[in-house]
């Protein structure tokens, strides 16, 4: 069965809210929360980036039943390997057993702040596959020496391990980062429904380390939902005209004011056309369908908009997930 998902969007609330927005979501009735990592926002006019750690170890404390999840963190630059790796065992233990760390290369957006420079993709995937080997060596309790091409770790072990191990999902988007990164994976994180992506995820995952043929595949889609399609309309084309630059373009933007400038032509109606906009439910169940029929087993949905959240989950959320468990569950 399908299983949804809320995305707690830190560019777009600040942390009591997020953490509220969490509770609401689980009474509603979504199966599992991801959280975005961020250092800014994307634009200016979505206003936040509190530091998700936090915010997730609060979630965690205040939410009893949901799945979370970073989508994603980057564990290369603004953060080391082997804190992320204590990170995520200090949340998997306060959330008893229901996290899952989401990796991936990252955006010069949240990850140039410290100052290290931004690295060509090449690179970074390179730093990526490094982090997680040692991410995952932490977490299984060794004690960790490591003078890698790219980080180094002297006698570091977590002391407070999980009973539940952690799982790792990593974002892929094409035919070499899944040859690549599948094997170390358990869960695969996508942003496009491709079929051919998850044919190929079933194939390699896990290899590198024996795991179970049954990894998850998580995609993510935003919508505006709103009684009035063209208010709608109007606070995706604010908040979220940088979703059409695509990922190769996004991820070496430096600031907000950069995606403003890359932005500035895109029309309100270039948006409606990607984003579901509007009050009829039916128009986002559809484009959820596109990520089922792919073979995706999750799916996440960001409702854009800080303060829209409250009357998503009073009028749309209840009748919404009905409708995507009866279609497509």
């Amino acid at each position: 069965m399908a299983r949804f998902g809320y995305t707690l969007m830190t560019e777009q609330a600040g942390p009591k809210e997020l953490v509220r927005h969490a509770v609401r979501a689980e009474e509603v009735g979504f199966d599992f929360e991801v959280m975005s990592d961020h250092y800014s926002p994307w634009l200016t006019e979505q206003g936040h980036a509190p530091y998700a750690w936090s915010v997730l170890g609060a979630v965690a404390h205040a939410t009893e039943r949901v799945g979370l999840m970073t989508n994603v963190t980057c564990p290369t630059v603004r953060y080391h390997p082997a804190v992320v790796a204590q990170k995520a065992a200090t949340i998997q233990i306060l959330a008893d057993g229901r996290f899952t760390l989401g990796l991936g290369s990252g955006e010069s957006l949240n990850e140039h702040v410290v100052g290290e420079g931004w690295p060509s993709i090449d690179t970074r995937q390179d730093m990526l596959q490094e982090a997680v080997s040692i991410i995952r060596a932490l977490l299984a309790g060794d004690l960790v020496s490591w003078k890698g091409e790219y980080f180094d770790v002297q006698s570091a072990r977590i002391w407070d391990l999980p009973e539940n191990p952690v799982p790792l999902a990593l974002a892929m988007s094409g035919d070499k980062s899944v040859e690549r990164f599948g094997p170390m994976a358990d869960d695969l994180i996508a942003v496009q429904p491709d079929s051919e992506l998850v044919h190929l995820w079933k194939h390699v995952h896990g290899r590198a380390y024996g795991l179970a043929p049954a990894g998850r595949t998580i995609g993510q889609i935003p919508i505006s939902w709103d009684p009035d399609r063209d208010t709608a309309i109007a606070r995706a084309h604010q908040q979220f005209r940088w979703f059409g630059g695509g990922w190769s373009v996004n991820s070496e933007l430096p600031t907000p004011a950069s995606f403003s400038g890359a932005t500035q032509f895109v029309r309100k109606e270039d948006v409606a056309e990607s984003i579901p906009c509007g009050p009829d439910l039916d128009v986002i169940v559809e484009a959820v369908k596109a990520y089922t029929d792919a073979g995706f087993t999750d799916v996440a949905l960001v409702q854009i908009g800080g303060d829209t959240q409250d009357r998503f989950f009073d009028e749309a959320a209840k009748p919404l997930l009905e409708a995507l468990h009866v279609e497509l569950g």
